[in-house]
């Protein structure tokens, strides 16, 4: 089955995780708004397509499915591209991990727009380092020490016990998080080798090494998820 990614072009952001499992797996897939541009996604938006009306990208077409939601994408997927054990109760928690990963990146999403996100960051920028404070000091270690603990105790009966969507979606966690808070990820690295030996290996894919080196991996920038503003990263 060749399936259809819609996602905003230029965004390092949701649609990323997603993009990752495609490439990981040899999938046939086409970035459609990359081909045709954006207004290819506004049909489905508008409910103007066949399937479930998606609220925003990312979404993607399967045949005649239409799912959104990133966990939801990657929870079909999944099975499908073997990036998970075919047994129900890992699924489900594959699933439950994958929604942890998406708390977290709203909470580093909040970092830079803490107030709405309509506005511009110049516009909530002492909101913002209140936030990103916070979110440095209690939330960041909090999550990233919760999946250093669990990929610790594994002990073969959990997603991280082998190669999974779930692996994907931390290394693109822990690369974003290297890009939007380099000095707060260098103090926190002895407290993460399990994590940062996860990201290592999953780089070394040989074809996500081949995606990530190729024009078709988006660059992190400040459009997306995780945004560099110094300010927002403590130097010590």
């Amino acid at each position: 089955m060749r399936y259809e990614l819609y996602y905003w072009t230029g965004i390092q952001g949701r649609g990323e995780f997603v993009r990752l499992a495609l490439e990981d797996a040899g999938a046939d897939y086409i970035d459609v708004a990359r081909k045709k541009g954006d207004d290819a996604i506004m049909p489905f938006l508008h409910g103007d397509q066949p399937g479930a009306r998606p609220f925003a990208p990312p979404f993607l077409k399967a045949g005649r499915t239409v799912i959104a939601q990133t966990a939801a994408i990657l929870f079909y997927l999944g099975p499908r591209l073997g990036l998970v054990s075919k047994s129900e109760a890992t699924q489900l928690y594959a699933h439950q991990l994958q929604l942890t990963i998406s708390d977290f990146i709203v909470e580093a999403h909040d970092t830079h727009h803490p107030i709405a996100s309509g506005l511009y960051y110049e516009d909530q920028r002492s909101a913002a380092k209140e936030r990103a404070a916070d979110f440095r000091q209690h939330r960041m270690p909090k999550f990233l020490g919760y999946f250093e603990d669990i990929i610790e105790q594994s002990n073969g009966k959990h997603p991280l016990a082998r190669h999974s969507y779930v692996d994907l979606s931390l290394f693109q966690v822990m690369s974003g998080l290297n890009y939007a808070f380099p000095n707060t990820m260098r103090r926190l690295r002895r407290k993460l080798p399990n994590l940062n030996a996860l990201t290592e290996r999953v780089a070394a894919r040989p074809r996500l090494a081949a995606y990530l080196a190729s024009p078709r991996r988006i660059p992190f920038n400040e459009d997306g998820i995780f945004r560099r503003y110094p300010e927002l990263d403590a130097a010590r």
